[in-house]
């Protein structure tokens, strides 16, 4: 079993409610098992939504409640990720899943998310933290320009 971030399969649920498949992947997928998941859905934030960054570090910051997630208006969307990620984990526990699939630069999925200006963090989103820390293996994948 597999867990794929779902906008890489082209589900609308990237912040702006966009789609941007990558269809590399979606042929990679093909004959296997997999479920499509968005932390930050699953977390209850809408689609569209504010796009949100890391504040003062990385995922496992996050989750150790050293650093924040904030969206661009200010508004703290720290638990929201924090919930998203937890369900993932616990789909994927319950799945038997061993790897994920997961969007690059995202603040929940990226290996190695976006930061605002002046950030120089290094280190994975939040619910990417969260699955390595359970043992997972994590491919990022790159999404292409949305549709």
């Amino acid at each position: 079993m597999i867990i794929v971030s779902a906008c890489l399969v082209g589900r609308p649920c990237r912040y702006d409610g966009r789609r941007a498949p990558n269809l590399d992947l979606i042929t990679r997928l093909a004959g296997l098992r997999w479920v499509a998941v968005c932390p930050e859905q699953l977390g209850g934030l809408p689609t569209p939504r504010v796009p949100a960054l890391l504040k003062g570090g990385n995922g496992r910051d996050v989750l150790a409640g050293r650093a924040r997630v904030v969206n661009e208006e200010g508004r703290d969307v720290t638990e929201a990720f924090i919930r998203g990620a937890e369900v993932v984990l616990d789909l994927a526990v319950r799945l038997g899943a061993e790897v994920c699939y997961l969007k690059d630069r995202s603040p929940s999925c990226g290996l190695n998310p976006s930061l605002g200006p002046g950030e120089r963090f290094q280190g994975p989103g939040v619910c990417a933290a969260l699955l390595a820390d359970a043992g997972l293996k994590l491919e990022e994948i790159k999404s292409p320009s949305a549709d």
